[in-house]
């Protein structure tokens, strides 16, 4: 689990809409890659999937007016899921700083 200060503050609201619209391209550019990923959204949380490589939901991200908490959900996975949250919590500190 990781926890990053909201300084922005970002919503949870407004952090899906990001995630939406510039996760992908973020960290498909840091791996070389084109995965497919998916969000789902609730309250003040948000799972982040990456049905191709990995079954059900790999991260989740807690958001509150003060921090954003990463926590990986995907412990059990024989994909590098720790290479996933890590590219998530530097696109987390670009935005909520």
């Amino acid at each position: 689990m990781t926890t990053i200060k909201n300084i922005q503050p970002l919503s949870a609201e407004k952090l899906f809409d990001l995630l939406k619209t510039s996760f992908a391209d973020y960290i498909n550019s840091k791996l070389g890659s084109n995965l497919a990923i998916e969000y789902a959204h609730v309250f003040n949380e948000i799972n982040i999937s990456f049905p191709e490589v990995i079954e059900g939901p790999a991260l989740n991200i807690a958001i509150t007016d003060v921090e954003l908490t990463v926590t990986l959900l995907a412990t059990e996975s024989d994909y590098n899921a720790e290479l996933l949250e890590e590219h998530l919590i530097g696109f987390l500190e670009q935005q909520a700083s």
